[in-house]
This record gives structure tokens, C-alpha cells and sequence, in this order.
């Protein structure tokens, strides 16, 4: 697979990604049965995982989404952007942050700070992808969909300048 100039090989097919979301999906229902909690994606990549996530819930749950930003091409830029805020309170709420890919953990470090000053009953995150060789921040990672090597990926949600999104399979940048 290529896009714009990179040659990608397929990493996850669309049946293990939705397996293993479905799964994730089973556990949250278990850990929230007596609550509703509030998920909330990152857009732009988490939409796909939010999406499949909530097909496989079988609890009361709301959603929202807001976006920041903190990659520039192949890598993080080290700075995180809010782009479109948080209309829902969160205050003693159960919140599930739903995130595509984890990989240093500077966005997520971020995101929590500003979620802890608003009040939240509880707090966890829910990730399709987890980098643990590029992690340089400390984070509890309560559900995970797949460890990956620290090698860059796209589709499912996740991009290469914008494209891939579409893939329903999940790409690794070929070596």
C-alpha cells in the first residue's frame, strides 16, 4: 500500500481489530454495569474505535469528542493543541477517554491534567494502539486494544498528512 510517498504493509486486519474492540467493549460493560459513564474520543483518529467500541457496549453510556493535535508528518511534535473543546460537565463523572494510538504519552498527560482540574468521579483510558518502546511519560493504560513496536501506522482512523483514515485494515510503514 502506498500513500503519498511511503510504502505501508499490512499490520491488523479489520476481523483481529474488531475482535479485540469487541472484547474491550465486554470489559468495559462489566466495570461500568452500575454506572453511565462518558466517553470521550480524540478526534480525528479515535472516531473509527469510538464508533466499534460503542456497537459492543452493553451498558448506558454517552458520548462526545474533542480534537487536539500534536503530530506533524511521521512524528509528535511535543506540543499539544486543543482545537475543539469539552461542551459536556465532567464534574463527578466516570469518564473513558477513548484514543487511538498511545505512543510517548505527552498528549495524554496533557489531556489529564486539564481533565483532573474539572472534577471527574474517575477517569481511565481506553486505547486501540499502545506503543510501549516510544512511552517517555508514566500513564495507567486500563484498556488496551494491541501492543505494537514503535513503527508508524496508519488506517482504521489513523493517518499518514490526512489520508488512510479510510483503511479498514491497520498499515505499518514498511521498513
Amino acid at each position: 500500500m502506498i500513500i503519498k510517498d511511503k510504502e505501508f504493509d499490512i499490520y491488523l486486519n479489520i476481523s483481529q481489530i474488531e475482535d479485540r474492540i469487541s472484547e474491550i467493549g465486554h470489559q468495559i460493560s462489566n466495570d461500568y454495569s452500575h454506572s453511565t459513564p462518558l466517553f470521550i474520543g480524540i478526534l480525528n483518529g479515535s472516531f473509527m474505535f469510538a464508533s466499534q467500541l460503542f456497537k459492543n457496549l452493553s451498558i448506558q453510556a454517552e458520548i462526545s469528542f474533542i480534537k487536539l493535535s500534536s503530530y506533524k508528518n511521521l512524528t509528535s511534535s511535543g506540543e499539544v493543541t486543543q482545537l475543539l473543546g469539552l461542551n459536556e460537565t465532567i464534574f463527578q463523572r466516570d469518564v473513558i477517554i477513548l484514543e487511538d494510538i498511545v505512543d510517548t504519552g505527552t498528549t495524554m498527560v496533557q489531556l489529564l491534567a486539564t481533565m483532573d482540574e474539572l472534577g471527574p468521579k474517575s477517569v481511565e483510558i481506553a486505547t486501540l494502539l499502545y506503543k510501549p518502546g516510544a512511552m517517555v511519560e508514566k500513564l495507567d493504560l486500563k484498556y488496551v486494544g494491541f501492543e505494537i513496536p514503535d513503527r508508524f501506522v496508519i488506517g482504521y482512523g489513523l493517518d499518514y498528512d490526512g489520508l488512510g483514515r479510510n483503511l479498514s485494515d491497520i498499515y505499518q510503514l514498511k521498513l
